[in-house]
């Protein structure tokens, strides 16, 4: 099997990558490495630095290589700089997406994952979000990744495309093997930075607002390994190949962690040395997101492996070793 993974230089779409390879596909990315990493991309994996919106490198790879597949990662992924430069993310996410998904419908191919987020369900007023809850996305991060959504729904109807979308909820931890994990100069994932303070590449943590109507005040999030999310793409490529119908679908373990609660974890783990501030709320910040996996759970028979957010913490802290040695 043929499978081409568009930002697999990046944090998640490396780690599918490197699962795809084990498992002996044949596998090509293409990333721009405007944000991903060539030190992440597995050496076997055939590799094309181009942007997706350039027709004619894209043209001419889909033509040699006629792929079985396609899984899109490419994307700009943070809250806070979509919130400051709109126009920038609309046009990089959504844009870029459409004349890619095009030229991917013009060669024939007609299978796809795409990496959307639970974002787009803004602030969930049901405890779990299931897949059919109100989307309201809150920043234009959330905003880009819907627009695609409803563009790949739309291009299904009109076209022979068959879709696999899954909504990722907050994605944490590293490779077992430590041969990929979250490399990021301005990140704002909470569980990278408590890593960086735990080897001492930060002082502390800011915690951006603790008045949210939670149990304690600090937003809620569903933490998921990147290790199981890796495995329930190649769980959701062999559904699509085997002709099953597409489908949008919740990635998360279904329980809930508060800012608060992971640096108190972490501070178990690593002998208090987790130091944090109160800050304000940030702009497009959701007070609580915790996934219902049920559909995911049940369609694909997904078992997680890594579903322990002490396993994820460390994982991640590792990787933090091994980078401050790089």
């Amino acid at each position: 099997m043929k499978i081409l993974i568009t930002g697999g230089a990046g944090y998640i779409g490396s780690h599918v990558s490197h699962l795809l390879v084990d498992r002996g596909y044949n596998v090509t990315i293409i990333d721009s490495l405007l944000t991903g990493n060539k030190k992440l991309i597995p050496k076997k994996a055939r590799f094309f630095n181009s942007d997706i919106s350039n027709v004619k490198k894209i043209n001419r790879i889909l033509q040699k290589y006629k792929f079985d597949l396609v899984i899109h990662f490419a994307g700009l992924i943070r809250v806070d700089e979509s919130v400051k430069f709109p126009k920038k993310y609309i046009y990089n996410n959504y844009e870029k997406t459409k004349i890619f998904l095009s030229i991917c419908l013009k060669n024939g191919l007609k299978n796809l994952i795409f990496s959307s987020t639970a974002a787009v369900y803004g602030n969930p007023k049901k405890n779990k979000v299931s897949e059919n809850n109100k989307l309201s996305p809150l920043n234009p991060y959330a905003k880009s990744k819907l627009m695609i959504e409803n563009f790949i729904k739309k291009l299904s109807k009109k076209n022979d495309l068959k879709y696999v979308i899954l909504r990722y909820f907050n994605v944490a931890g590293a490779d077992k093997k430590m041969r990929t994990g979250l490399i990021s100069k301005y990140s704002t994932h909470l569980i990278k930075i408590v890593s960086e303070v735990a080897v001492k590449k930060r002082k502390k943590i800011l915690i951006n607002g603790d008045n949210y109507k939670t149990r304690d005040g600090t937003p809620i999030r569903d933490y998921i390994h990147v290790s199981d999310l890796a495995e329930a793409h190649l769980l959701s490529l062999k559904y699509l190949l085997n002709g099953n119908k597409s489908g949008i679908f919740n990635c998360g373990y279904g329980k809930g962690y508060s800012v608060r609660e992971i640096i108190q974890t972490a501070n178990k783990l690593f002998n208090n040395t987790i130091s944090f501030s109160i800050g304000p709320k940030r702009p497009g910040d959701s007070k609580y997101v915790v996934a219902n996996p049920n559909k995911f759970i049940k369609t694909m028979k997904w078992r997680p492996k890594f579903n322990n957010i002490k396993k994820i913490i460390i994982s991640a802290v590792n990787w933090e070793k091994k980078l401050k040695i790089i």
